[in-house]
């Protein structure tokens, strides 16, 4: 019997079934019937620990449900922080931001490392060699940008990411995309540059598009809050034994 790992994110679900550190077949949703979702990824197989992570804070009768269709239930939300407390995390950061640490202390243990994810927002955090957190920021993530230029202009219209943009636009959607997209980058270069010596590991739903418009040597890890997570389930399971 394996472990079910779910993150729910500002934007969609992701889960996995594991088995210990190996991740099975992704599952993704987006929609309001998230514990739906949920429970019927348990109907097909029921997870020994079922280890969810949300940036909201889950309702008591739905952490009932998730704990009878599992053996063990582990929570990571607001009202669930002192897994962060026992991982020397800060009790304010995000548990995806979190299981992203988590991860990339065990895949590069014993180096510092950049991580940049780029999803619903753009997030940058540093660990030392030790693995301690220095801390990290939070802006506007690329697709956010597009719809907040779009929301709040009046005549700017909103637009799809380009598969390619000029370094200076030449129309109105060029100017749009060049000006988001070069900002992104400058504010990626800063970072890096930063921290010149870390391991740069980029993740989130845009990692691989950033990936290839930029000339530093980096690692694209696209599941890496799962990771995080399938070493949260896979650690619980060993102290119960």
């Amino acid at each position: 019997m394996g472990n079910l790992i779910v993150d729910i994110g500002n934007t969609a679900v992701k889960a996995a079934f594991t088995e210990g550190l190996t991740l099975g077949k992704t599952f993704r949703y987006q929609g309001e019937r998230v514990k739906n979702f949920i429970l019927s990824l348990t109907e097909r197989e029921k997870p020994e620990v079922m280890v969810i992570s949300s940036v909201y804070e889950i309702q008591s009768r739905d952490e009932t449900d998730y704990a009878s269709a599992c053996g063990s239930l582990v929570i990571l939300d607001a009202a669930h922080t002192s897994f962060l407390r026992d991982s020397n995390l800060p009790e304010w950061l995000s548990f995806d931001r979190a299981a992203s640490i988590i991860a990339v202390r065990h895949l590069f243990n014993g180096k510092s490392c950049t991580i940049i994810d780029f999803g619903t927002t753009l997030t940058v955090d540093f660990i030392d060699s030790e693995g301690n957190y220095e801390g990290g920021n939070i802006s506007l993530g690329c697709r956010t940008r597009f719809k907040a230029i779009n929301r709040y202009s009046r005549s700017l219209p909103l637009i799809d990411t380009p598969e390619d943009s000029p370094v200076l636009g030449n129309s109105l959607d060029t100017s749009i995309s060049s000006g988001i997209l070069s900002g992104i980058m400058f504010e990626i270069a800063g970072y890096v540059s930063e921290k010149q010596d870390n391991i740069v590991v980029f993740t989130g739903g845009d990692a691989i598009y950033f990936a290839k418009r930029i000339k530093n040597s980096i690692f694209v890890i696209c599941n890496l809050v799962l990771i995080g997570l399938a070493l949260i389930a896979d650690g619980y399971v060993n102290e119960n034994k």
